[in-house]
Parts: structure tokens; C-alpha cells; sequence
């Protein structure tokens, strides 16, 4: 019976410690509010802009082309590549300005309803045009223009 009271005394004991030992208040830490960064928006320079848009225009092109339609018209200032904003880093080179003029003609091919060349090869004269110009000066879009030509 000793043994039996023991044991109640110390689970009480072990009772009120717990009950007194244990407070509800929480610390509080001054939160550090956390700095958050702005968001910034990528934003393409016109140059970029333009191209994205010469795409647009090549892949619809490419469409009529394997539906059997011949374009009539190009809705493209191309000449605004003269004069467009290049991306950052980036500058007009001796090469780049030794390309664009002949990139320019053979998209305009593409359009010449009186051309006795095939429109097939004249719009992958175009795109091979668009290929040698991005491998000396702007590589990382070359997967997707390769994706532009006509088998």
C-alpha cells in the first residue's frame, strides 16, 4: 500500500509541475518584415519585338504555303530593322549590317506574285537567309527558325 501512494503522490506531483511549468504565452518576436522584391516585367527591346513578329508572320506564311495559298502581301515594316533598338549587349555588327539588306529582299521575294521561282524555295530562301544571320550574331533562336522551313 506504501508502494500504492507513492506512485499516486508522484503522478501528482509530476501533475502540478507540468500544469505550472507550462505557460500559454508565446513569445513574441519582433517580426522582421521581409523585404519583398519587385517584380519586374520583362520587357523586349524593339528589335526582339520585331522579330517575334517576323516569326508570327513566317510561320503564317508557311501555313498558306503548305495549304496551297500563295501570300499577296507583307504586313511588316521590314525596314524598321535599320533602326529598331537592339537588345542589351547587343549592337549592329559589319556583318549583321551585310545580311539584313539581302534577309529584306528575299522576304519581299517571297510576296512577288511575277517571280518564276517556285514560292516554296523562295520562302526557304528566306528562312536560310534568317538561319546565316542568327549563326554569327544571335544563336539561341536558330532551333526555332530551323523549325520555319518547308521539307
Amino acid at each position: 500500500m506504501v508502494f500504492y501512494l507513492n506512485n499516486k503522490v508522484f503522478a501528482f506531483a509530476v501533475m502540478l509541475l507540468l500544469c505550472f511549468s507550462c505557460k500559454n504565452e508565446t513569445e513574441h518576436k519582433p517580426v522582421e518584415e521581409e523585404k519583398k522584391q519587385e517584380l519586374i516585367m520583362y520587357q523586349p527591346s524593339e528589335m526582339a519585338s520585331l522579330m517575334n513578329g517576323m516569326y508570327a508572320y513566317n510561320l503564317q506564311i508557311r501555313q498558306q504555303i503548305i495549304d496551297g495559298e500563295t501570300p499577296v502581301s507583307m504586313p511588316l515594316d521590314l525596314m524598321k530593322l535599320h533602326s529598331a533598338d537592339m537588345s542589351n549587349g547587343h549592337a549592329r555588327t559589319a556583318v549583321w549590317n551585310s545580311k539584313i539588306d539581302g534577309f529584306i529582299e528575299a522576304q519581299q521575294t517571297i510576296v512577288d506574285t511575277l517571280s518564276n521561282i517556285e514560292l516554296k524555295q523562295r520562302y526557304n530562301a528566306a528562312i536560310s537567309n534568317c538561319l546565316a544571320c542568327h549563326k554569327t550574331e544571335c544563336t539561341g533562336p536558330i532551333p526555332k527558325i530551323k523549325k520555319l522551313l518547308i521539307q
